[in-house]
């Protein structure tokens, strides 16, 4: 069904948009050609005019809170379409809470802190790394930093405000304030003194652009798919004439290696090979490795002997490179002989694996047990070091030059490309490496099982998301790398003296205690903090903060206490707000943000610092691609919101597809869903105030109560309760589509049942008691269905809340968004009523399917409907189906095979390995069969039985083919039960009332393209088709009647002139004003 249209001519709906000069109004008279994003500005305009959010929190204080915890952006990066899918999610809920009586508070808050903003800062001013920030001096950097953060602070305020996103921006918590430091200091210190903050010597994702470690949540973010070339490397066996195979995929390690390794339990063996050489590798992965070698006269290898690769522990190799010879040495540590270990799998390689301790976790543990040397050719910009032959030359660079060395001095067996992920840096886009550094950690793994069961109290929506991917992430949790070498972030509150002492401060106050050149006003940064110095209780001398700064993620994990400046001060209020009831982002802050949070909360409080989280897909383009500026598919949110506005976005994202999958978003399907559901909205609200202005129609005088509804008002009220139900319901559960589809389908119930069946009710004269009714009924949907949508679609819903209700109520609230939640009148719900009028929605529907399957159009009069349903309906509701369908007469009945016949052929997947060359006979006798009486048969012993020439056959369902077929003179199609047959045959009285009907819709289309008004009345004249002039002047008074012309007259046509087919019939008709 389609939405409701609107006229100036008399039309479908009745009256003219337009209102009678001089006629006094209720409402602002409303057009139903919508501006929405004008609309949405004046909206958003009255909205901080008068401070409405301010006041929906004012007005709740005392109330009991509902928290929500707002992830902080970056203001030096601008908002994306994401930005608007997080935005409107995570306005909504709040919205929908307040309006439920709870107190939300909304603090914006704003991530300051971090390597992007040096980047930026350093493309700023035309830096590149640490030496030369270093030698522009920290503190202009550090200003410069200060500045930078702020670059779109405005860019994201003016984005918020017209998403319609509410939070409290005057007053957000900000990550690089002296107080938000000084909390996370007071959070740190606590972590330190319960042993769980070390510092330790390992191997860390590193980035040698950036010049320091990652988290590991911070890896998972920046993976690429990559292609690269491996090395199969022969290693000389110490006084054999023999090689181990080793494989490696990072031919950059190889001149630091000083071991191999083999699976101490799996088998190995010493082959001669067919390329000359003989070999030790895994005997599972001979063939893998070794297969390429064989010829057609020759195996690829013979095996000699067979060793468990316990037996090969200590077995000697010479060292592939020279310079690596010196450093063992020098640490008086003996390398290069065969390890073991089980974490060597045979899925790939030979079996044999290089290690090299200074580059891989798995390598040093290995080299932390047999105690092997430490060889690091790798400095920290990423660039091999000058022991070795390629000094300066950037780890990924010197691959090829590796390879081509080995494979000069006979030592490279293969060199095969593989494709694999390998971790980016997510900042600055360069490859990490795995590299061994001293650094400072939170010892997650410590309490990795508070973190799992902390994490079973929270309600993860999607469940899978928070047991699965998150709950996984927790029960493999490492220990988290808080340090940073950098500048521009928290520092790290640990002061370290030259005897070895450690302390951690967890004050200002306690910093200027210890301190005898701390300033007053000592600002948490560097490089201000790192002259501060504290006197060592152990030896007296001075203490000097360590160098380094934490990971942001910490800060923004920080913010439920930091925010407040708890411990300082606000205790009650942050123990008021914590934890949060809700909080969302996208699926990537399972390991950023949805991590940090609770792992900080565990430490700290042992408890989950959030009760609900919806987790969010990313935003796609059109074909389910990610939208990138370098492959032109990103779509700016600022022209979106100016092309279609919030309200339309907002509705799509709440639309289009369970909140935790990704969206795919264009123009098309945004437009759909603003037509679908605002737009028949909209219009059914410019509907009630086209007609309530009419009769100046003022719903303050009269009482739903006290109206004589009809069973169609009963029938809207219903559904209007059942829907505020489904939606309270839903919103209370996190259900966002299931709520949307409610809305949806309450508004489409509304606008293409509710109204369009009952628009003769509002074109009577007066103000009867009926007419009364019908207002109040639809006043009574849409304030109602606007307070429930609120929420979902606030700019909309303003609108039609300021003209239904404060121009007709100054003592009703100032705001929709100041309004309580409807609550449900559960004695106006009647199910039974609703459940027979959905039968006849679903009987209409089939119906018009059947009227499209015939070709007979809605305006060509019918005889007779044949309906089979369980049950039967009475009257009243068999006159709604007659009025939808153009049907004279529905008849309720259990025989369906009376419009419907059924052909039958064999299914010959089955009926051919069954009965062979008795197919045929099959098939000639199932076309002479009744298909009727054969049905029956089926339908009640589940199977037929043929006679045929050669014997008797028996077929079952899976044997058959059945296909339906329309008997002559009807029309039938069946759905979910119900069944219903049209009679197709027409009379000559049938075929005229068409021609009536299809008259009075044409001149009632020419009264809107003429611009009439609904008042006006018209004389009519028509041309042409014999038939159709015959029937225009015989049906005279019925034509008159539904179009207000005061005659109907056989001439050349006046006025406005239109020329018409109808029905294969050309005619020329004119309509012109009395």
């Amino acid at each position: 069904m389609g939405g409701l249209k609107f006229f100036k001519a008399s039309s479908c709906y009745g009256r003219s948009l337009f209102i009678l000069k001089g006629e006094k109004t209720v409402y602002k008279s409303i057009s139903p050609n919508l501006n929405f994003v004008e609309e949405e500005k004046k909206v958003e305009k009255f909205w901080e005019d008068e401070n409405i959010f301010e006041k929906s929190i004012a007005e709740r204080e005392g109330d009991k809170p509902y928290v929500f915890y707002d992830g902080p952006p970056t203001a030096n990066g601008k908002p994306h379409i994401g930005h608007v899918l997080t935005r409107v999610i995570k306005d909504m809920i709040p919205r929908y809470r307040t309006m439920k009586g709870y107190m939300v508070p909304r603090k914006a808050g704003w991530d300051t802190h971090g390597l992007p903003v040096e980047l930026e800062v350093e493309k700023l001013l035309g830096l590149d790394g640490k030496e030369q920030i270093e030698q522009y001096g920290l503190e202009p950097f550090i200003e410069h930093c200060k500045e930078s953060v702020w670059k779109y602070k405005s860019m994201w305020e003016d984005f918020s405000k017209t998403v319609g996103f509410w939070a409290d921006m005057e007053h957000p918590y900000v990550t690089y304030d002296n107080n938000f430091i000084e909390s996370e200091w007071w959070a740190l210190k606590k972590i330190y003194e319960k042993g769980l903050l070390y510092k330790g010597f390992k191997i860390v994702p590193y980035c040698p652009r950036c010049g320091t470690p990652l988290s590991s949540h911070e890896v998972a973010q920046g993976y690429k798919n990559v292609k690269e070339r491996s090395a199969v490397v022969r290693f000389k066996v110490v006084g054999e004439d023999a090689y181990f195979l080793a494989w490696t995929t990072t031919p950059w390690t190889l001149p630091s290696n000083v071991a191999l390794c083999v699976n101490p339990e799996e088998t190995y063996c010493k082959v001669k090979a067919a390329d000359g050489y003989t070999y030790y590798m895994a005997k599972a992965l001979l063939d893998k490795v070794l297969g390429k070698l064989a010829t057609e006269d020759k195996p690829a290898y013979e095996i000699i002997e067979e060793y468990k690769g316990s037996e090969l522990e200590y077995k000697e190799y010479e060292p592939l490179f020279d310079c690596v010879k010196p450093v063992c040495e020098k640490q008086n540590k003996k390398g290069h002989y065969i390890v073991c270990d089980t974490y060597v799998t045979m899925t790939d390689g030979t079996g044999i694996v290089h290690i090299a301790p200074a580059f891989g976790e798995d390598d040093a543990k290995v080299g932390r047990r047999y105690d092997l040397p430490f060889v690091q050719f790798v400095d920290g910009k990423g660039n091999l070091t000058e022991e070795t032959p390629y000094a300066g030359i950037f780890v990924k660079k010197a691959d090829p030059l590796v390879l081509k060395d080995l494979d000069e001095k006979g030592l490279l067996f293969d060199a095969p490309k593989f494709e694999h992920d390998y971790p980016y840096c997510w900042r600055c886009d360069t490859p990490l490496i795995y590299y061994a550094r001293e650094s400072w950690f939170i010892k997650m793994t410590d309490v990795r099982d508070d973190l799992i069961r902390n994490n079973d109290t929270i309600n993860w929506i999607p469940e899978s998301i928070g047991k699965g991917r998150f709950g996984d992430w927790l029960k493999n949790v490492q220990d988290w790398g808080i340090s940073r070498n950098r500048y521009w972030g928290t520092p790290l509150n640990i002061w370290q003296c030259e005897c070895g002492h450690m302390h951690s401060v967890g004050s200002i106050a306690e910093l200027k205690e210890m301190s005898d050149n701390c300033p007053d006003n000592i600002e948490l940064h560097r490089p201000y903090i790192d002259a501060v110095t504290i006197k060592c209780p152990h030896c007296g001398k001075q203490m000097h903060r360590v160098p380094e700064v934490i990971d942001c993620w910490f800060d923004s994990g920080s913010m439920p206490f930091a925010q407040h400046h708890y411990p300082f001060e606000n205790k009650e209020l942050f123990e008021s707000q914590f934890p949060a009831d809700f909080i969302s982002e996208a699926v990537d802050q399972t390991r950023g943000w949805f991590y940090s949070l609770l792992a900080i909360s565990t430490l700290i409080f042992n408890k989950a610092p959030y009760k609900n989280v919806i987790v969010l897909g990313h935003v796609q383009d059109e074909n389910g691609q990610k939208m990138s500026k370098s492959k032109g598919n990103a779509v700016d949110p600022f022209e979106a919101l100016e092309k279609f506005g919030a309200d339309a976005i907002r509705w799509y994202f709440y639309t289009n597809s369970a909140p935790w999958l990704p969206n795919r978003f264009h123009d098309k399907a945004v437009t759909e869903g603003q037509r679908k559901f605002m737009g028949t909205l909209w219009n059914t609200y410019a509907f009630y105030v086209l007609y309530a202005n009419i009769d100046e129609f003022d719903p303050t005088k009269y009482s739903l109560e006290n109206c004589k509804l009809t069973v169609m008002d009963k029938w809207l009220l219903s559904k209007l309760n059942s829907m505020v139900k489904a939606v309270d319901d839903n919103l209370n559960n996190y259900r966002i589509p299931e709520t949307a589809r409610a809305l949806q389908e309450f508004v489409d119930d509304m606008s293409n049942w509710y109204v369009r069946r009952g628009r003769e009710r509002y074109w009577v004269q007066g103000l009867p008691e009926d007419k009364i009714a019908a207002y109040m009924t639809l006043y009574t949907a849409l304030v109602t269905t606007a307070k429930a949508a609120a929420p979902m679609i606030p700019f909309m819903t303003e609108s039609i809340y300021q003209n239904l209700v404060r121009s007709v109520d100054k003592s009703a609230p100032e705001s929709i968004h100041l309004c309580a939640f409807p609550t449900v009148d559960e004695k106006a719900i009647d199910k039974e009523l609703e459940d027979k009028m959905d039968k006849v929605l679903e009987i209409v529907v089939l119906g018009r399917a059947a009227r499209n399957g015939s070709a007979l159009k809605n305006r060509q009069p019918l005889a007779t409907m044949y309906v089979k349903l369980d049950g039967e309906l009475d009257s009243f509701y068999t006159d709604i189906i007659r009025d939808e369908l153009n049907i004279k007469n529905v008849s309720f009945t259990d025989k369906v095979d009376d419009f419907v016949t059924y052909q039958f052929k064999p299914q010959l997947k089955t009926v051919g390995p069954k009965f062979g060359k008795q197919l045929n006979e099959i098939r000639a006798a199932l076309t002479e069969l009744d298909g009727t009486a054969a049905k029956k048969e089926l339908d009640e012993n589940g199977k037929i039985v043929l006679s045929l020439p050669s014997g008797e056959v028996t077929l079952e369902t899976e044997d058959l083919l059945i296909e339906a077929k329309q008997k002559d003179g009807f029309y039938t199609v069946s759905d979910r039960g119900i069944t219903v047959a049209i009679d197709t045959t027409l009379t000559k009285e049938l075929i005229e009332e068409g021609f009536v009907r299809e008259l009075i819709s044409k001149i009632q289309t020419m009264r809107k393209e003429a611009g009439f008004n609904v008042t006006d009345h018209i004389s009519v004249t028509v041309n042409g088709s014999e038939k159709v002039v015959d029937i225009a002047l015989s049906k005279k008074a019925d034509i008159a009647g539904d179009t207000l012309a005061d005659g109907i007259a056989v001439a050349e046509p006046k006025g406005y002139t239109k020329e018409w087919d109808i029905n294969g019939e050309k005619v020329t008709i004119g309509v012109e004003k009395v």
